[in-house]
């Protein structure tokens, strides 16, 4: 009996031992990139591969490092799938959708850039959004759909994330953010820090600015070497986007929420660049205090 009670007792102590160290597994599993600590979830616009399916982009998004996605409305789903990133999609293909990227090990965290025509579109939107698991949309609508709009934001615990085209675009300056930011928490910036640099403006001065409303960001170094003078997206740390900087800034800010990777250049073969960027992002937040 004795005998016994001590064997079942080696079994629960190794039961028990075993739990914990699958627990500490998962757990770092779950934790495993540095910036997830601070709650940045690092992923890719999939714009990024506009030139291919969002099934090969999945793939592409994976071979860099990364487990989020950020979706655009316009490319093809692929993977044996009909039709486009489209927010009208039906709910059965919302599920077919929702099973390629559960198969890829992705999470979608926002949608854009996107905006609905009128009321009735908008609803449908934030529903896909609602549905889909977004977190933000990326979107610069019409002033005159904001009397509508935040209140879905509100209803369906959607964030609106304004997006800033380079100028003239109506969101290109912090400013026009902020004036409709102030309304709603669910309301604010999707700061694009190349696009920033492109209107001339510093995008460590713009993150102050927009301090408590930087919702998404959609993160790139750019440089102007081209004989037109416009700018290119390179590796980060080798344009003018302050990207050290900017990442100081957004740990300052406690900033927590969807970082896309969009690298608009060399697009036929742009991974090797996204995979550096990567890892040059996070040995640069191992280096920040």
């Amino acid at each position: 009996m004795k005998s016994l009670i001590v064997q079942n007792m080696k079994l629960f102590k190794f039961t028990i031992l075993s739990c914990c160290v699958a627990l500490l597994s998962l757990s770092a599993m779950a934790q495993k990139n540095p910036e997830d600590k601070a709650g940045w979830k690092l992923g890719a616009q999939s714009y990024t591969f506009r030139l291919f399916t969002f099934a090969e982009a999945l793939q592409k998004i994976d071979s860099c490092g990364l487990k989020y996605v950020e979706a655009y409305p316009g490319q093809t789903i692929g993977g044996g799938i009909e039709g486009k990133m489209d927010f009208k999609m039906d709910a059965a293909k919302r599920k077919q959708v929702k099973d390629l990227l559960k198969k890829h090990g992705i999470t979608i965290t926002a949608y854009g850039v996107v905006k609905g025509k009128d009321e009735a579109e908008w609803k449908q939107l934030f529903e896909f959004a609602k549905d889909m698991g977004v977190l933000n949309i990326d979107t610069e609508p019409d002033p005159n759909q904001f009397a509508y709009i935040i209140p879905m934001a509100e209803k369906y615990k959607v964030n609106l994330a304004l997006h800033n085209h380079p100028k003239p675009s109506r969101y290109w300056h912090p400013d026009s953010v902020l004036k409709y930011a102030a309304g709603s928490k669910f309301v604010g910036s999707c700061s694009d820090i190349g696009h920033w640099v492109r209107s001339g403006l510093d995008p460590v001065e713009c993150l102050k600015q927009l301090e408590g409303h930087v919702l998404g960001m959609h993160f790139k170094d750019v440089v102007k070497d081209t004989p037109d003078g416009k700018y290119h997206d390179v590796v980060w740390g080798n344009g003018d986007s302050k990207v050290n900087e900017v990442m100081a800034e957004m740990k300052r800010q406690k900033f927590k929420g969807p970082i896309s990777v969009e690298y608009e250049y060399h697009w036929e073969n742009n991974g090797p660049e996204v995979a550096k960027s990567v890892q040059y992002f996070r040995e640069t937040y191992v280096k920040l205090k």
